[in-house]
């Protein structure tokens, strides 16, 4: 997605900050976790190997506890332990010898064995009441977030984000004012509905950290806070006594993104939601945030339609057909077939709008909708900023499960008959991933750009002086020798037109 918001991941992010940074945010236990966790899984093996151990290490020997297969994911590894300074030269200097960044090491050793952690994990409070149940931070976490998706779709069924919600849509540019002054969904608004909700909450909070910045906010305290937020346990109350001024005002920011509850805006406690356990989990069980409140975060709730045990349509896994089976459906599972064809079982509004991107929707009924992928749905979506490979992924990620059985089963049955075929996994049907790819293609067949053309030159000599002149300076775009005529860029063409007046003296 480059040239979008979500370029940026945390990762990437943390590899930005400089050295002094890094040294700050390792004193903090739950940070160290936190990092850890968003690992690749070699480094975590890495620093599992090391953090007990004192002594230098060489970089061949852990390159020697590596196949010749997993050298890339080795020097992924590698780099991106270097990139976040938790690697660095070893004491005796010698070449090769690495050793785990000092304090990183005290401070996860802290976390992994309950030493010195310093309220870094929060600090417990006892609930009298016992109010404050799972299920309804689940719900309370459900209808935060899902207000936010719902108003970048523009449904009407939901309330407002507050203020500063929507301040960070506009900050984040997934949002801008219109004409009318009112604000509507941009193009990375279309990209961002589309992606899991992991990857949305992430993609808010690292616009909320720029953001911080030009508010001269401490980074390392509002990373702190974010990442301690992801090591909390649901369902505890935590006391804000010992954060500090610049957590406690997130404290009310991340309220309004559905990450923590207070029963008060002037409690002083707190309790952390599963949207803010999501911060450093690696589990894929939360699916793209359009059905992920409904299904993963509301479980049990009478938000998730999809635990409703009715007679639904289905697809038998021996014959491929579908037919009539009593069974829980997730929440937005989608079956698409050879003659695009596309049924979604769901009746939430924000899920049905989001797949009416990219899906022309014919029929609604009490539990699914039916629609068709087109061609004219395909490249409205290419238009608004969403790319094939995204509705592909997000297709993927939503296919219904006796889909995914059944690719499972054709690639068992490939392997039986030849062990060295390398074809992946194809839950979807190649035909429809194939002309979604073309039409995309389509449009990249042409590409604009703004300009301007000189032409009706008085002789060869004049049309061959400029438009070597705009070659030169890297301005040309396009040349026609016959016709005498070429295309500069819009940058490109003041320079131009001065050495144009220059040589020939004219204005």
């Amino acid at each position: 997605m480059s040239g979008t918001p979500f370029k940026a991941t945390v990762n990437e992010y943390l590899e930005d900050l400089p050295p002094q940074v890094h040294s700050r945010l390792y004193t903090s236990p739950a940070t160290c976790l936190a990092i850890y966790r968003l690992l690749p899984k070699l480094a975590k093996f890495f620093i599992m190997s090391m953090v007990f151990n004192e002594c230098d290490v060489s970089l061949r020997d852990l390159d020697r506890w590596v196949t010749s297969s997993g050298k890339f994911q080795f020097n992924e590894a590698i780099k991106s332990m270097k990139s976040l300074h938790l690697l660095i030269e070893g004491h005796s200097r010698q070449p090769f010898m690495i050793n785990l960044n000092s304090i990183f090491r005290a401070s996860f050793r802290n976390a992994l064995t309950g030493g010195e952690v310093n309220n870094s994990f929060g600090n417990v409070v006892e609930d009298q009441n016992e109010t404050v149940q799972p299920a309804m931070l689940d719900q309370y976490a459900a209808n935060k977030w899902e207000s936010i998706l719902h108003f970048m779709v523009g449904t009407s069924l939901t309330q407002t984000p507050s203020r500063n919600v929507l301040s960070l849509l506009q900050h984040s540019k997934l949002m801008e004012e219109n004409s009318s002054g009112e604000l509507q969904i941009t193009n990375e608004g279309f990209q961002f509905l589309l992606q899991d909700a992991n990857a949305q909450i992430w993609a808010l909070l690292l616009q909320y950290l720029r953001l911080a910045e030009t508010l001269q906010m401490d980074p390392v305290d509002v990373l702190n806070f974010i990442f301690m937020l992801g090591a909390l346990e649901l369902g505890k109350a935590y006391s804000d006594t010992n954060l500090s001024d610049t957590q406690k005002i997130m404290l009310q920011d991340m309220r309004d993104y559905g990450l923590v509850f207070q029963k008060a805006s002037n409690t002083s406690k707190f309790y952390p939601t599963r949207l803010a356990a999501m911060l450093t989990s690696d589990s894929m069980s939360i699916r793209s945030a359009s059905s992920a409140m409904n299904s993963v975060l509301s479980q049990g709730t009478s938000t998730n339609a999809a635990t409703d045990e009715t007679p639904t349509a289905d697809i038998d896994p021996e014959t491929g057909q579908v037919g009539t089976i009593a069974q829980n459906i997730p929440d937005g599972a989608v079956i698409l077939e050879t003659n695009f064809k596309i049924y979604s079982y769901s009746n939430s509004p924000l899920q049905i709008a989001v797949l009416s991107l990219f899906v022309h929707l014919k029929s609604r009924f009490s539990n699914m909708v039916t629609g068709q992928i087109t061609r004219e749905s395909i490249r409205r979506a290419l238009l608004n900023g969403i790319t094939a490979d995204q509705i592909i992924a997000y297709m993927e990620t939503h296919a219904h499960p006796q889909m995914r059985r059944l690719a499972e089963q054709t690639l068992d049955k490939k392997l039986e008959l030849d062990p060295n075929c390398k074809e992946g996994l194809q839950i979807l049907p190649p035909t429809v991933v194939d002309q979604v790819k073309l039409w995309q293609l389509e449009l990249d067949r042409i590409i604009s750009y703004d300009g301007y053309l000189f032409t009706d030159f008085e002789n060869y000599q004049e049309y061959n002086m400029l438009s070597t002149y705009a070659s030169d300076i890297g301005a040309l775009l396009w040349k026609d020798e016959k016709k005498r005529r070429f295309f500069v860029s819009q940058e490109g063409n003041a320079q131009v037109i001065d050495y144009a007046k220059r040589k020939l003296k004219k204005k």
